[in-house]
């Protein structure tokens, strides 16, 4: 447990900052999930719609540091691959 003031300020902004990260997180996997259900469906109209929500969302969780640049340009990249390789 925390002793000093700055530390339990500290734990107080760590459970801020994790409750932000959490529901980015969340929201970027319900995008993914979106994609992944269309590209599973076969319908390739609607998996290209929700990668076109889902690829911002995921750029952003970079910019905010949820996701490391490369593990989101992975799985953006990945993702248009088996977009395009629909029907």
């Amino acid at each position: 447990m925390a002793n000093t003031s700055s530390a339990k300020k500290n734990v107080r902004k760590m459970a801020r900052k994790t409750a932000v990260n959490k529901s980015r997180r969340t929201m970027v996997r319900s995008n993914l999930r979106k994609v992944e259900d269309a590209i599973t469906a076969g319908d390739k109209a609607a998996a290209t719609e929700a990668l076109k929500v889902a690829e911002p969302a995921i750029m952003r969780a970079v910019t905010k540091g949820v996701y490391h640049k490369n593990t989101a340009a992975r799985k953006v990249s990945r993702l248009n691959k088996r977009v395009k390789a629909i029907g």
